[in-house]
């Protein structure tokens, strides 16, 4: 090989040394980058509140859905939930996710009313006939989820908002003696809240509206003759029962209420699109969790109000019911004329609920026969 051959040679070989040592170099930071950005930005913190005190159950069910959404992201979303007045009081949960004080929530819808009136409709009405699932399905495939964004975009709130979490039917109420026909509630002191502060006071009462924590030591004080939360468990954790032994059960005023769950919007659409994904998921998720517990919890504390509390419950009458019917009839009325945002929803509303809970009605078999036939009393056998 001449001089100049080996010479081109070394030349060539240099190149292709060079060459290969660039695209190693190129891989080895094309691989390693993720890792350095994913080091360098860390896991998000969120920071949320509830509606709820700490001990009450409904904050349980908060905790259980940050618990799905930190568990299903592997940690790289941490949602940190604080219990009801850590950073504002309950009724202010609203703004404070919306103005980015607080990034994230758990409440319920009714609590709004203040802002806008028809945000109650999710829950706080007899909800034409709907129970709370049925009044979710409503949400997500009857164009509720639409209605509900036009409604915050109409008050400029800044959120992302995920209805969850069917509620059963809640009790009329804890009272003083037995609710025998409508006229009880006349002059009555009573709490409710949302749309339930329309009807009640249509019947004669004086409503307050208060959240939860604050609902007993207002009773035991003579602030409230009466007044009604949600379930058996709550109820008996918030101390309904140091107050009252009389517990009414049964009422159109929240029989399809459900939980919400808020992000604020900007922190909300920043997030990666799987990440928006398991939240959304992680929704329905802990929404199918929370109703299979409350069935579980709320009959356990149902059976204890009455074997350790004493607590006597009563079916409260169809007198009482039917007028629960009419007043919000009067109040729907209202409501229509004044604000276009309910009239639009109810009327979507109703179109959903002719056809569903007329097919639900006349295939879902009722519980009562089937109940009695197994545990009821049996009738003594005849003597020969």
């Amino acid at each position: 090989m001449s001089k100049e051959q080996s010479k081109k040679t070394e030349t060539a070989s240099r190149r292709k040394f060079l060459t290969s040592a660039a695209v190693a170099t190129a891989g080895a930071a094309t691989l390693g980058f993720p890792m350095i950005a994913k080091g360098q930005a860390g896991p998000i913190s969120m920071r949320w509140q509830s509606t709820w005190p700490a001990k009450d159950i409904f904050h349980e069910y908060a905790l259980d859905y940050a618990k799905k959404v930190n568990d299903m992201t592997g940690g790289d979303l941490r949602i940190e939930v604080l219990p009801a007045g850590s950073v504002v009081p309950a009724f202010g949960l609203l703004d404070a996710v919306s103005k980015g004080t607080l990034d994230g929530g758990h409440g319920v819808l009714v609590y709004h009313y203040g802002k806008q009136n028809a945000l109650a409709l999710w829950g706080s009405s007899p909800a034409y006939a709907m129970d709370a699932n049925t009044l979710l399905s409503w949400h997500k495939y009857g164009g509720g989820k639409e209605l509900l964004n036009k409604l915050y975009a109409s008050i400029g709130a800044n959120v992302v908002s995920f209805p969850y979490g069917p509620m059963p039917t809640q009790p009329l109420g804890w009272f003083k003696k037995p609710i025998t026909k409508p006229d009880d509630f006349k002059g009555m002191k009573y709490r409710t809240v949302g749309i339930s502060i329309d009807l009640f006071t249509g019947m004669g009462a004086a409503v307050n509206a208060l959240p939860g924590g604050e609902i007993v030591p207002a009773i035991d004080r003579g602030l409230l003759d009466a007044a009604e939360f949600n379930n058996a468990t709550s109820d008996r954790i918030l101390g309904f029962p140091d107050v009252s032994k009389i517990c009414m059960l049964q009422s159109y005023h929240q029989n399809g209420e459900q939980f919400e769950i808020t992000f604020n919007k900007t922190k909300y659409d920043a997030l990666p699109a799987k990440m928006q994904a398991i939240i959304a998921n992680a929704v329905e998720a802990a929404s199918a969790d929370m109703s299979w517990k409350a069935i579980n919890r709320y009959s356990q504390d149902y059976i204890e109000l009455q074997t350790k509390d004493k607590v006597r419950f009563y079916k409260t009458p169809d007198s009482v019911l039917q007028k629960q019917l009419e007043i919000f009839d009067q109040v729907d009325k209202k409501k229509a004329a004044e604000n276009p945002m309910w009239k639009e929803i109810t009327e979507s509303q109703k179109k959903y609920a002719e056809r569903t809970v007329r097919w639900y009605l006349d295939t879902q078999v009722g519980a009562r026969m089937a109940y009695n036939y197994y545990f009821g009393k049996k009738p003594a056998a005849k003597k020969a």
